[in-house]
């Protein structure tokens, strides 16, 4: 049983093709790993231990990820949103998703437990 985890939410209103999805995707689990060296290295190294477990889910727009990173961060979780360099798909700025974690699984569920699977 896998303890940590990596949360990613992605944007549902997006049109993305299936390669920007996976490289919006990398960038947060880069990038909140990141954090997470910096803030939670216990929680980092656990997960890196554990096989990195991810998951990908979605919330309805943007406004639903910055609700879910407030949240995220009210209760010490990593968290990072990633927006578009617009170099191809997307507007530049354009805000794609949020990487939470790794956090221990029942603490990241709190936020990301009622989610609709991507």
């Amino acid at each position: 049983m896998f303890r940590f985890k990596q949360v990613i939410v992605v944007r549902a209103n997006l049109e993305m093709s299936p390669g920007k999805l996976a490289v919006q995707v990398a960038h947060g689990a880069v990038a909140a790993g990141e954090r997470a060296r910096r803030e939670r290295r216990e929680w980092l190294d656990a997960w890196l231990r554990e096989g990195q477990k991810k998951v990908v889910v979605e919330a309805a727009d943007e406004q639903g990820l910055h609700e879910l990173q407030k949240r995220a961060l009210e209760l010490g979780i990593p968290a990072e949103l990633i927006q578009d360099a617009g170099l191809t798909e997307l507007p530049q700025g354009t805000v794609t998703v949020l990487a939470a974690g790794p956090a221990p699984s029942e603490l990241i569920d709190k936020i990301t437990g009622n989610l609709p699977l991507r």
